[in-house]
């Protein structure tokens, strides 16, 4: 059974290894979004430090210069095990051990607004990746969201505290599921945020998450909450870069 699946007292066959020698990065920053990829590479101090390498093709490393500080930055793939592999596999190519992950979710609120940033305090484990690097259970605890709220109140910005449902099959968020996780608390639903949080507690990583309100399936019909002719989703709004960068030098600062 998949809720069997955790193995900590046996090698994988396959190991990644940290890099002494690799270049030292205060914190990584992942995105989805290529538009904001585009946009960081074109408006910052940004240096290629390294690729991601998969059958779909090749993803660029890069480090910031950002106010003193060294922050790494890269495009990720959308879903559980392609996310979590990149994640793996950046902490070869840069020595850091803070990841700061942000992306558009979904709402499963009618209150909260699109665009506004949402903290998940837990991620309901509705994927199949996280099994692999934490013991069977129900949700995870996202264990420095009160270090993302305490960055948002300081820095005065408006956000929602709540659980998150990460799933493996957003076609399959039927009515019966949305509202056993909205019962549950629940205020956002993605595909990473569980695996990625299990796989940061395993390997020893801090990791800083935050999401953006998209689409609402707290409705009689799903709906995407986009004005025409706007860029699909709040996945590329480069003003949400603009927080994960300031978190990053923030979480940069602590032990």
């Amino acid at each position: 059974m998949i809720t069997d699946s955790f193995d900590n007292k046996t090698p994988a066959k396959i190991n990644l290894t940290r890099n002494e020698n690799a270049p030292k990065a205060d914190a990584v920053i992942l995105t989805f979004s290529n538009k904001i990829e585009e946009f960081v590479v074109a408006n910052y101090d940004c240096e290629k430090v390294g690729e991601l390498w998969m059958a779909t093709g090749m993803t660029p490393v890069y480090l910031i210069n950002y106010n003193g500080k060294k922050i790494g930055f890269y495009r990720t793939y959308v879903g559980a095990p392609a996310c979590v592999a990149t994640v793996e596999e950046v902490l070869q190519i840069l020595d850091t051990n803070k990841v700061v992950h942000f992306g558009g979710a979904g709402c499963l609120s009618k209150e909260i607004a699109r665009g506004k940033v949402m903290v998940p305090t837990d991620a309901y484990r509705d994927e199949g990746t996280s099994y692999h690097y934490a013991p069977a259970s129900d949700y995870i605890n996202v264990k420095n969201s009160s270090v993302v709220e305490a960055f948002m109140k300081e820095n005065k910005l408006p956000y929602v505290l709540g659980k998150t449902w990460s799933t493996d099959a957003f076609y399959r968020e039927t009515e019966g599921n949305f509202e056993k996780r909205k019962t549950d608390g629940c205020i956002s639903v993605e595909m990473e945020g569980a695996a990625v949080q299990a796989m940061c507690d395993f390997r020893g990583v801090e990791l800083y998450m935050f999401f953006t309100g998209g689409d609402l399936l707290d409705a009689p019909e799903w709906t995407q909450r986009r004005e025409k002719n706007q860029v699909k989703g709040t996945q590329h709004d480069v003003g949400h870069f603009d927080i994960a960068l300031e978190l990053a030098a923030y979480v940069a600062d602590k032990a």
